[in-house]
């Protein structure tokens, strides 16, 4: 069988993510191109659409005209629920990038559309892919490390903020890198311990480095005009069984402890860390241990040095729930956990308060 797919926003990820992988998997036909310029659907459509692909401007005239059996949404975090909803709607499975969306209302509407619809709904944390994630995924449901107590989420940048499209734009995007890649390192994180209940948040948001002009950045210069979102976020999560997570995030921020979309555990029995490699450590016999794991991984995610291997595993594995009628691996209840998390942190720095989550 073979899966009509559509592709909504023909920029940077999906041009970098989606469509190198869905080509590779042999029950895709990638058969609709949709973005806003339409020149841009053109160019992708050309190079990885089938001869009677279409293109379109405009993603309801898409969705009417089409009989699509899966849309990826992959345009800016403002519209991710709006559209999501309309490809459920219009009898399509969907993959949204990440994050689930903006806030958590919208999430919880695009979870509301999925069961009403009875489409699947699944989101882009291809991280959950890397082999490192998965084997430490596989050491922590075998209670390995014991019960999870404690955790660090990290997605830390140097100086490496995106100043093209709209990244650096508040109102389309709902914030800055905590929302960017510290949603990646909180997916892995709350996924390493399977535990999806936040208590309460506190939280903190700045906006310093942003306001340099002329800043050395791997992408060039920003202007701090524009720059309305936060350069770097923090915050400290309690779980409901008392377990914390505390999550760090950067674009720029003037530290060399670099490290992004990464997890460390704590936990009973043993521990964990992705800083250099991936390592285990515990106690045994008296004497303690590490265990360094040689595993092949990859640099930042669709950057020089890193492999394609995650968003084609992630890509299959979707394709598989679909034609086996089978939960995804990102189930959207819990990417809407950190959505929750992520609304909370910013609301947080916002009042100077804890905000304490509804069970």
């Amino acid at each position: 069988m073979s899966l009509k797919v559509g592709i909504i926003g023909c920029g940077g990820i999906a041009r970098g993510k989606h469509l190198p992988a869905l080509a590779q998997i042999k029950e895709v036909e990638l058969v609709a191109f949709c973005d806003i310029e339409i020149e841009k659907a053109q160019e992708v459509a050309e190079v990885h659409g089938t001869k009677e692909a279409k293109v379109f401007a405009d993603y309801k005239e898409m969705l009417a005209e089409m009989d699509l059996d899966v849309v990826h949404v992959c345009t800016p975090n403002i519209s991710h629920a709006e559209i999501s909803i309309a490809a459920m709607e219009a009898g399509a499975h969907v993959m949204c990038e990440k994050p689930m969306a903006k806030t958590t209302a919208e999430a919880e509407e695009m979870i509301a559309a999925s069961k009403r619809t009875g489409k699947k709904l699944t989101i882009g944390y291809q991280n959950r892919f890397r082999t490192d994630s998965s084997y430490l995924h596989e050491v922590c449901a075998d209670g390995e490390l014991g019960e999870i107590y404690s955790a660090k989420a990290h997605a830390i940048r140097r100086r490496a903020v995106p100043t093209w499209g709209v990244f650096l734009d508040e109102e389309a995007q709902g914030g800055g890198p905590l929302i960017d890649i510290g949603t990646h390192a909180l997916d892995l994180t709350l996924w390493m311990m399977d535990n999806y209940k936040p208590k309460y948040v506190v939280g903190k948001t700045y906006h310093e480095l942003a306001k340099t002009k002329n800043a050395a950045n791997a992408w060039g210069p920003w202007d701090p005009e524009k720059f309305t979102v936060e350069d770097s976020a923090f915050g400290f999560i309690v779980m409901e069984n008392g377990a914390t997570i505390y999550l760090e995030s950067s674009w720029a921020l003037n530290s060399l402890d670099v490290k992004e979309a990464k997890t460390t555990l704590f936990g009973t029995q043993g521990g964990a860390d992705m800083n250099d490699g991936l390592t285990i450590n515990g106690e045994a016999r008296g004497l303690l241990y590490e265990k360094k794991i040689e595993l092949e991984t990859g640099g930042v995610d669709f950057y020089d040095g890193a492999g394609s291997d995650p968003a084609v595993l992630e890509a299959q594995s979707w394709v598989d729930a679909i034609l086996n009628d089978t939960e995804p691996v990102v189930k959207p209840e819990e990417a809407l956990v950190v959505t929750e998390i992520l609304e909370a942190i910013y609301e947080s720095s916002k009042t100077g308060e804890p905000v304490f989550l509804k069970k």
